[in-house]
């Protein structure tokens, strides 16, 4: 019997593989999706909070997530899924004359790549979040487009979208090896069985370097664990994600947002990281970020928090991801070390890894390549992280 060929074989069906498979199909390529879980989503997708913001301080990103953005917003408009999208907006905010700095310091570049976001004093940004604490808070930065969504919800409306557009999978394989022949991909192997193709994506979020080094080659994505809580539901109170870029010990940020069925969502960056796979709760957690988002938001004191995880954030040496054609194979396509922001930045890679793909890259498309470049020398560090 005759082994199927495909145009491209993704690895990795989460926030960014999942996408990058649907953008492909849609532009009439025969996709295969090789993921070693048992369904979409299972490796870091499902750990994400679900916020999407084109709020950043580097312009690939600023780009990318712009597109993405358009194509969460309009999904259930265009294919009837409810992926619980909420444009409530992202509020970054000062409580001290440095992350004030910060924040002013940002706009010009932000505005400059098209993103709709201000600065507003204290007394303008308690209107837009009543719940502040007014003690010491010099104002903030809010942008109105961003927003948030359901990441299961999503990923498993891409994947029927997927399916529908003709995008096989396989589930439960494992990459054994990047089959190439003169420095060119010919194929992938799993440890049930080889497929052939021309073109390879690793999308493998956390896993993507033990992706790579089964073709001989490396990247530079280490993983570290992040937690994450959500309460119990409540009546719709906060409109915003809110993000406090203040460090403190054992943390160097912290976020939180209203999902749209009621839970409030809370993550914490923490400092120094958690380096390696290790995604059991703490017990540590909670009394660190509670305390800071009490402090930030007393409203918040009586709610009662339902669970805790912990999820995989693969990072890379300058906190930027690595997309666009290996200059060591051919046929190798990057997009990996999202750094965290898969999922917001999922559907914008993965429309680019299309254009890429078929050569059909769009006005644009040149800078983004050229900051997320695989043979960029990785250094320094995003200010909005």
């Amino acid at each position: 019997m005759a082994t199927t060929v495909y145009d491209a074989i993704v690895v990795g069906a989460g926030s960014v593989g999942m996408p990058a498979a649907l953008s492909m199909a849609e532009r009439g390529l025969k996709v295969l999706v090789i993921d070693q879980f048992a369904s979409p989503g299972q490796g870091s997708n499902k750990c994400a909070i679900g916020g999407i913001r084109a709020t950043h301080s580097a312009p690939a990103k600023i780009m990318l997530c712009l597109e993405s953005l358009r194509i969460f917003s309009t999904w259930e408009q265009i294919h009837g899924d409810k992926i619980e999208w909420v444009q409530g907006g992202y509020c970054f905010v000062a409580y001290r004359e440095r992350e004030e700095q910060v924040l002013k310091g940002l706009l010009t570049t932000q505005k400059a790549y098209g993103l709709d976001i201000d600065w507003y004093d204290a007394a303008a940004l308690v209107k837009i979040i009543p719940g502040l604490s007014l003690h010491g808070l010099r104002g903030g930065t809010f942008s109105p487009g961003d927003g948030s969504a359901s990441p299961m919800l999503s990923c498993l409306a891409f994947y029927r979208r997927a399916k529908q557009a003709g995008v096989e999978f396989r589930f439960g394989e494992r990459v054994t090896g990047i089959m190439q022949r003169k420095g060119k991909v010919i194929g992938v192997r799993t440890d049930k069985g080889g497929y052939a193709s021309d073109t390879m994506v690793n999308a493998a979020g956390a896993w993507a370097r033990s992706v790579a080094q089964a073709g001989a080659l490396d990247v530079p994505v280490h993983p570290d664990s992040h937690e994450a809580g959500v309460t119990e539901p409540v009546a719709q109170f906060l409109q915003p994600m809110v993000v406090d870029i203040r460090p403190a010990p054992g943390s160097h940020n912290y976020y939180f947002f209203q999902h749209a069925p009621g839970p409030i969502i809370f993550c914490i960056t923490p400092d120094p990281p958690v380096v390696g796979t290790d995604r059991r709760e703490t017990s540590t957690f909670l009394p660190m970020v509670a305390r800071r988002m009490v402090d930030l938001m007393p409203i918040l004191a009586n709610l009662k928090v339902r669970r805790t995880w912990r999820g995989l954030y693969p990072m890379t040496p300058d906190g930027s991801p690595i997309v666009g054609k290996s200059k060591i194979l051919e046929g190798y396509v990057h997009a990996e070390g999202m750094c965290g922001q898969g999922y917001m930045l999922g559907p914008g890679v993965g429309a680019l890894v299309a254009r890429i793909v078929t050569g059909h890259t769009v006005d644009g498309d040149t800078g983004v390549l050229s900051e997320l470049s695989p043979a960029r020398t990785f250094g320094g560090g995003e200010a909005l992280k």
